[in-house]
């Protein structure tokens, strides 16, 4: 049997499929934020290509999106961060590519935690990046 303290902190793995300096982001820190502590959070950091084969295959929608997340249970899930995405809409947007792809991870930990798109959504959004200094 396992004890409490096995379950103390969010767990995340990070794998990256496109060559590409990613910005240093607190990414187990926003996800603890977000998720419960007993949640085990496998981060994909991708491109295009990758976000939307996955896109097309779970969600019969032909784009590449910024931000896929797939709960797995209760307390698992999948995060698909294309990067290359993120990197244009900050361009776009005349803003922080680290600011995006944080706020892009705190979107997909959101929708994970059961959110949708709207006020309270956005909110918090705002109120985590402000947590961690973006």
């Amino acid at each position: 049997m396992m004890s409490p303290n096995n379950y103390s902190r969010t767990l995340i793995e990070i794998k990256q499929t496109v060559k590409t300096r990613v910005p240093l982001i607190p990414f187990a820190g926003i996800a603890r934020a977000v998720l419960n502590e007993r949640y085990v959070l496998s981060l994909v950091i991708c491109g295009d290509t990758l976000a939307r084969r996955i896109n097309r295959t779970y969600r019969k929608k032909d784009y590449s999106p910024n931000v896929l997340s797939f709960p797995l249970g209760e307390y698992e899930g999948e995060i698909f961060l294309n990067v290359r995405c993120a990197e244009r809409e900050a361009r776009a947007a005349k803003m922080n590519v680290r600011e995006r792809i944080a706020l892009l991870f705190a979107h997909g930990c959101l929708h994970l935690r059961g959110l949708r798109h709207g006020t309270v959504m956005e909110n918090m959004e705002k109120n985590i990046l402000k947590k961690f200094g973006f």
